[in-house]
């Protein structure tokens, strides 16, 4: 054990540990909120492990509402105060035959035991307010070092449980950590266990990663790993462009514009995915340049596969989709263009796509950036005017709708449609005011001019 200053364990999670103590077990703090806590951070959830076995806890917590978690592995959840605590029976684990779930587990009387089966040594610390901090891997050097270690043997950690690849890569992004060089070569290795992983835990791990604020230098060291989840982005390693806006090769530039943009799901997924069309559409100019045509609308398609490969949900498909398709156009000069893509896209997506834009350029070349960059800042500053005005975007933002056509005599049908879309476009263009009087006159003359 080594003497620590004391981990403040909130009385929610405290009152299960004392609980479980004063009926003669042992009982720690343990994993997550140890790490967090030693970190400086605020833990999301206190979970518990105790050699109380399965059914002493349930006798213990009798009183309390407990929910039976995952009791085959010695896994509870208790409400204390409201809050959910999981308590967990030491144990160790047996054979993993799908390289992700033990066959069975078996529960041991030494906190030191269970600790050992865990994936990385800054998650198997357990804390007692009582015998101190338990670090028998050495979790708090490798924190104080900023590594991301196994326990024990590396390729038989991920062996036992192939999303622990996926884990390494989160937690040193979002630890801005580095991964110990043997646990990095056995990621490398071994990754091919993430076959054996859901799309759904693959998926959510990825986002963890993207978001990350060490995102770039796990995309820069583990490219092999990336591809192996999406093999899409294969082709994007190392593939020259050949052209003087871009200082990087595709998968790079990517990496670079990823870790440029906001710390957002969408947007960092975005910008993973917003050149993966390039390789396929190359083509070397008589300049010499090599160019991209149609990568965009190439992307779009291969982003869908992909992300419903990844089983995302469908908003953020879209979106993706969406930014992928939209990321390399020329962004409006105008107001009445900045009013059609926001008719088109939606405020939020072209805040979105500017994100998207500024990230893009962040990893280019100091070929013309200069006025890239003054470009996106127009646009950005356009659209701020633009939103000021208070304009119609859509048909539903007309001062009337359908059943004021009808008022005049018109029946539904494509005719309406035809109407409300071209009163729209006369007042984006700023030919007529959004006001019911103005949209009334310059409507009746188009019924009378289809009639």
């Amino acid at each position: 054990m080594n003497p620590q200053p004391a981990i403040t364990v909130p009385d929610y999670a405290l009152a299960v540990v004392e609980r479980l103590e004063s009926r003669g077990y042992e009982a720690y703090v343990v994993g997550g909120c140890v790490r967090d806590s030693l970190l400086g951070r605020q833990p999301n959830d206190w979970d518990v492990c105790t050699n109380a076995l399965p059914e002493d806890v349930l006798r213990v917590f009798r009183r309390f509402h407990v929910i039976k978690t995952g009791l085959q592995h010695g896994t509870v959840t208790v409400m204390s105060d409201k809050q959910p605590v999981e308590v967990t029976t030491f144990r160790i684990d047996g054979h993993y035959s799908d390289n992700r779930h033990p066959d069975a587990v078996s529960f041991v009387s030494r906190v030191e035991e269970d600790l050992a089966r865990r994936d990385f040594t800054i998650n198997a610390m357990a804390y007692s307010p009582t015998r101190g901090l338990v670090d028998a891997f050495g979790g708090q050097e490798d924190l104080a070092a900023g590594l991301i270690r196994c326990v024990g043997e590396p390729d038989a950690r991920f062996n036992e449980d192939g999303l622990r690849i996926m884990r390494a890569l989160r937690f040193a992004a979002r630890f801005g950590f580095a991964i110990e060089r043997e646990t990095a070569a056995s990621v490398r290795r071994n990754r091919h266990l993430l076959e054996n992983v859901s799309a759904e835990r693959i998926f959510k791990e990825l986002k963890g990663i993207l978001v990350g604020a060490g995102v770039l230098d796990m995309l820069l060291a583990f490219p092999e790993v990336f591809s192996c989840i999406i093999p899409e982005l294969a082709p994007s390693i190392g593939f020259d462009q050949h052209t003087p806006y871009h200082c990087y090769d595709v998968w790079t530039h990517s990496a670079y514009a990823v870790a440029a943009a906001p710390a957002d799901e969408i947007l960092r997924l975005t910008m993973l995915l917003h050149d993966v069309g390039k390789p396929g559409c190359f083509s070397m100019g008589e300049d010499g340049r090599g160019h991209f045509y149609g990568h965009p609308a190439a992307g779009e398609k291969l982003t869908k596969t992909i992300l419903q490969r990844l089983k995302s949900d469908n908003a953020t498909l879209s979106t993706v989709c969406t930014l992928v398709r939209v990321h390399d156009m020329t962004m409006p000069t105008t107001v009445p263009g900045m009013r059609r893509l926001v008719g088109k896209l939606g405020v939020e997506n072209v805040r979105r796509l500017l994100d998207v834009q500024r990230a893009d350029h962040a990893a280019h070349s100091d070929y013309d950036h200069a006025s890239g960059v003054a470009l996106i800042r127009d646009a950005a500053e356009l659209l701020e005017d633009v939103l000021e005005m208070e304009p119609a975007f859509t048909v539903k933002d007309l001062a009337i709708n359908g059943n004021t056509l009808m008022q005049l005599g018109m029946k539904p049908g494509p005719a309406m449609k035809q109407v409300l879309e071209t009163l729209l476009t006369a007042v984006q263009e700023g030919e007529l005011e959004n006001t019911t009087d103005a949209l009334i006159k310059k409507s009746e003359r188009l019924i009378a001019a289809i009639n």
